[in-house]
């Protein structure tokens, strides 16, 4: 049977990574992002695969949005068997100086989100009686940081979130796990002094940045046959930061 899979924030960077790594494994994308180019650069890359590929923009943070883009992908598609929440931003600030918007946002963006596309996509899986729920959260939702608070919270959100659904929807053959990801090799991690990077490995057992590579490969082996008995649960992809 062919399967469906729908990765949120997949125009570039571990987003687009995820999607890569589902096409490769045989799913067919609906990718998701604001920016109409790095859809359309991500959704070459995904039916280079041999797979179909369409894409949604749609704001995740907006329900009327996400259940207008859900159904249209039903439409598109006639099933879907994994939701991939991934969209996400950071306005890092210490809470002092945090603006009421810098924290609004990020809470709309990384958690209302996870709540919107979860909500419309359990609906369709619920009637298949089967699906795969997989949510990004970050191992600073569970260890903090300073300046961010919010990003903190939205990322704990997730993992409250994922565990609470996964209670509510495993009688219906439904799993729901979320990853965390430690310190990922970006653009932007490239661009810290050596100093800076040393500093990072420090924290690191393993002594160096994970890759989108890593979190996509998780995210492989949750949507795949191989976890079928695997759900509630926040696998750590950090080198072995939090333990």
């Amino acid at each position: 049977m062919e399967k469906v899979a729908i990765i949120t924030g997949a125009g570039r960077g571990i987003g687009r990574e995820i999607a890569l790594r589902l096409a490769k494994d045989g799913f067919h994308c609906a990718i998701n992002d604001l920016n109409e180019k790095d859809l359309e650069e991500s959704k070459a890359l995904i039916e280079a695969c041999g797979v179909k590929c369409n894409t949604y923009k749609a704001d995740v943070s907006s329900f009327s949005d996400v259940e207008g883009m859900i159904k249209k992908i039903h439409e598109d598609f006639g099933r879907i068997d994994v939701l991939v929440n991934n969209a996400g931003i950071t306005r890092d600030n210490l809470l002092l100086r945090m603006k009421e918007d810098e924290w609004d946002k990020v809470i709309s963006i990384n958690l209302k989100s996870v709540f919107n596309c979860t909500k419309a996509t359990s609906k369709i899986m619920l009637k298949q009686k089967s699906g795969r729920i997989i949510s990004i959260a970050s191992v600073v939702g569970v260890m903090g940081n300073a300046g961010q608070c919010n990003y903190a919270a939205s990322k704990a959100g997730i993992i409250g979130f994922t565990k609470s659904i996964a209670k509510e929807l495993g009688s219906r053959g439904i799993t729901a796990n979320a990853i965390a990801p430690g310190f990922i090799k970006t653009a932007m991690t490239e661009q810290l002094s050596d100093e800076a990077k040393n500093k990072l490995y420090s924290q690191i057992p393993l002594g160096y940045l994970g890759t989108p590579e890593h979190i996509a490969s998780c995210v492989s082996f949750l949507a795949g046959p191989d976890s079928s008995y695997i759900t509630g649960q926040v696998i750590h992809v950090d080198g072995g930061m939090v333990m």
